[in-house]
């Protein structure tokens, strides 16, 4: 392990203990102190961005890529809102979860606590550096962020800032670290520095999110890509479905929560599939269906499974037509990350069966893929969506950045071999 990790570890570290135990206050005042530095530095964050655009560019990087990486000054203002938003929440440190009093008259509490040194592996958006940053803060854990080298001037920049807010308030500025170096040997750092970082959330593409899982030493809470579907069924409301359709698929195409497939129930093609053409090559996206998609429209191009496995970001979108819900269904399990699927219905029995039968993190009745996001469900900004089943399951917010302690209260309680005892007190 180099002595620059090292150094920057075992800061966060004991920064973590300190910022274990204070109460919300101080924590919140922190939280919008580095929301009014970045509004105040605004200039300085989007001039280092320009830097690592520009670099993107000339290496030929893919559009949605840098759509993702590039910053002005009102996405900075978005990210410092965010940051308030949270400061806004409540702080889940101390919640007490379940309790009760025990028979023998022991009280009994489980409390959330931090999880400690949070470390986070990401891809080229910026924001996130902030997001991660303001959650952990909030949940009293540490960050170590490990950001890509595509946007290292941005994140560099974006760290010095909060750290400097940070140096004015009663948080330690050792509480937000970036992790040094831009090769692949301080990721691998990262993930080996079991015993200094308590979990590691990788948040980008599949490769990513299987090589953290693959090589890390340190427990890995998983994001998953985002291959979320819209299934219009045979009851569906066909205005509402196109709508809904091009806005899962065009309103952002470059994020995970985004449609890549569409599935239309046999009973309905017909009336639907050349409308739902013709209102996404109107929005600029190009169809990969199936023969029965493509019966309806030249501009489709052909679908293999490859098309089906997709996550594009990008204005593409598979197709396919299916004979059952419980078809929609099976193509969803096979196909499907576990992210965010759809159904389009004025069934009640047809949309409660597609909630219980779809097993994703989220599950959306009549609404875009869109919604599903840490700052629509009201958790304000979010670490990431986790598509695994432990612990953690979809947006993670703040509770989800945090563990739980067993504490209970006695009056002397001794266990003894036939049961419990009230020690005497001492004369």
């Amino acid at each position: 392990m180099s002595e620059d990790f090292l150094k920057v570890a075992l800061a966060a570290k004991e920064a973590a203990a300190e910022l274990a135990p204070l109460p919300r206050a101080p924590k919140d005042a922190a939280l919008r102190a580095i929301a009014d530095a970045l509004v105040a530095r605004s200039a300085e964050i989007v001039a280092a961005n320009a830097l690592d655009v520009e670099r993107a560019e000339q290496g030929g990087v893919q559009p949605y890529m840098i759509d993702r990486l590039r910053l002005d000054e009102g996405r900075v203002v978005a990210i410092a809102e965010a940051v308030r938003q949270v400061a806004d929440l409540p702080d889940p440190v101390g919640e007490v979860v379940r309790g009760s009093t025990l028979p023998n008259g022991l009280e009994l509490r489980q409390l959330r606590v931090p999880l400690g040194v949070i470390g986070i592996i990401y891809e080229g958006r910026p924001n996130v550096t902030v997001d991660a940053a303001a959650l952990c803060l909030k949940s009293g854990n540490a960050t170590l962020l490990r950001g890509s080298s595509s946007a290292y001037e941005s994140n560099t920049v974006l760290v010095r800032i909060m750290q400097e807010a940070l140096a004015g308030t009663e948080v330690p500025a050792g509480a937000v670290q970036l992790v040094p170096g831009q090769t692949r040997e301080s990721v691998k750092e990262l993930m080996r520095a079991r015993g200094l970082v308590d979990v590691l959330i990788p948040r980008g593409g599949a490769s990513l999110i299987n090589s953290v899982v693959e090589e890390s030493t340190v427990p890995v809470i998983e994001t998953g890509v985002g291959n979320c579907h819209v299934y219009v069924d045979a009851e569906a409301d066909l205005d509402l479905a196109v709508e809904i359709l091009v806005n899962a698929k065009a309103q952002r195409p470059s994020v995970c929560n985004a449609a890549e497939t569409f599935l239309v129930h046999a009973d309905v093609a017909d009336a639907f599939v050349p409308r739902a053409l013709a209102a996404l090559a109107e929005a600029g996206v190009t169809v990969h269906g199936d023969a029965r998609i493509a019966a309806h429209g030249d501009g489709v191009v052909p679908a293999g499974e490859e098309d089906y496995l997709a996550e594009y970001l990008s204005l593409d979108i598979a197709a396919a037509v299916v004979d059952s819900l419980e078809e929609a269904v099976a193509h969803i399990r096979r196909y499907g990350s576990g992210h965010t699927d759809a159904i389009v219905t004025r069934s009640v029995t047809a949309s409660r069966r597609f909630v219980a039968l779809v097993d994703s993190a989220a599950v959306a009745v009549n609404a875009s893929t869109r919604f599903t996001d840490g700052g629509e469900f009201g958790f304000g900004a979010e670490i990431g969506i986790s598509t695994q089943k432990l612990h953690a399951r979809g947006p993670m917010g703040l509770p989800e950045l945090t563990s739980t302690k067993w504490v209970y209260i006695g009056e002397g309680h001794l266990r003894t071999g036939e049961g419990t005892v009230i020690a005497s007190p001492a004369s």
